[in-house]
């Protein structure tokens, strides 16, 4: 039995609904800014309950404005994570400002027991990220950033839908980005994201910023980006907004019978669930585990023809980009990190799975450890 990691070609089998509204764009042309960007727009803020958003070309930009609108900016430093993605990283570097790593608990997301020991005097900001649509444990992240005076901009590129005690994740901050990339729960047809925040003043730098910081078609007021969301992608994305509970419901009920299975005394000797809170909505861009011997029990997986992956293998503090800044970024001891590295693996959990292909995959885990 296949179990693919991708979904896209179930997701947009019939997209016809989709092509009928390029069509009638093409009618007009607005290809930037168009009504179905402020339709897109509309729709986010409704749905998080944040006052604002904004579209953007990506998850990543949507990270670098929000540091810029809060003053981040050459040789200032973002007290932050090195497991995650690339891109919470290279947004802060690509602004000038300088990454500070500090570990991470059990569920994979920040630990905020760490964060005041990496405060410096070049700290300027702090950017949780709600790792694979986890949300981070932000009442505790809060707290400290008010005692401090520091800003706190979520990296919410996974976590669509997630949420806190009902509290959507990218609402708890200054400001929260959001991405649309083809293979994250709210998806578009190429790359694409949004920024969320409930400060006016936020609001209008980065809508300036993702503008090349045009005040009007002739007025340059700040150097800015070409970080606009395409209204082709905003189409797509308007497509499925009405879809996104179903989505995410869909990917939970598959989550949790993933959870269920390794949490019995036979796989939970070689599978680490990681912890589940319940104040908080998981939304599993990603459903992942600590395994016994993951990179045999990925190989075997494969062969079964199971799209397992890992994400990711090398820290962002180990890799190559990170090891040749001189002078080095700041971190505190990562060995959890690290450790969480070595065993992480990543399991298929997408909306359009079957309960069968769940099932394959549980026997063929269980398989792999009864050998």
């Amino acid at each position: 039995m296949k179990v693919p990691y991708s979904y896209l070609k179930e997701q947009f089998s019939d997209p016809e609904p989709i092509l009928d509204a390029f069509r009638e764009q093409l009618t007009r042309c607005e290809f930037t800014f168009g009504p179905e960007l402020e339709e897109f727009e509309a729709n986010m803020a409704r749905y998080t309950g944040a006052r604002y958003c904004l579209g953007t070309a990506s998850g990543t930009i949507a990270l670098s404005m929000l540091l810029r609108a809060v003053g981040v900016g050459e040789g200032d430093e973002v007290i932050t994570v090195s497991q995650t993605f690339v891109a919470t990283i290279g947004s802060i570097v690509a602004i000038g400002g300088r990454p500070y790593f500090i570990d991470v608990l059990d569920d994979f997301t920040m630990d905020p027991g760490l964060i005041e020991q990496a405060i410096t005097e070049q700290t300027r900001a702090i950017m949780p990220v709600h790792y694979s649509g986890s949300p981070a444990h932000l009442e505790e992240i809060l707290a400290i950033a008010e005692k401090h005076n520091l800003p706190v901009i979520e990296d919410s590129c996974c976590a669509i839908s997630a949420k806190i005690d009902g509290k959507h994740a990218g609402t708890f901050g200054a400001g929260g980005a959001f991405s649309v990339h083809p293979l994250k729960n709210l998806n578009v047809w190429g790359d694409g994201g949004f920024v969320v925040t409930d400060s006016e003043d936020i609001y209008q730098k980065v809508r300036l910023l993702r503008d090349h910081g045009l005040k009007n078609r002739d007025e340059v007021e700040i150097f800015g980006f070409n970080g606009r969301l395409d209204t082709i992608q905003a189409i797509v994305g308007n497509y499925l907004y009405p879809k996104i509970d179903e989505i995410t419901d869909q990917r939970i009920a598959h989550a949790e019978k993933y959870d269920r299975a390794f949490s019995t005394p036979e796989l939970s000797r070689h599978i680490k669930v990681p912890p589940r809170r319940s104040e908080a909505r998981h939304v599993y861009h990603m459903y992942m585990v600590l395994a016994e011997n993951r990179d045999e029990l990925l190989r075997y997986l494969i062969e079964k023809d199971i799209e397992a992956k890992i994400h990711y293998p090398i820290p962002m503090h180990l890799q190559q980009a990170t090891l040749e800044q001189d002078p080095p970024f700041g971190k505190t001891d990562l060995s959890r990190t690290e450790a969480q590295c070595r065993s992480l693996i990543t399991f298929p959990v997408h909306q359009h799975l079957s309960d069968e292909q769940i099932d394959y995959v549980i026997s063929c885990v269980r398989e792999y450890y009864s050998r």
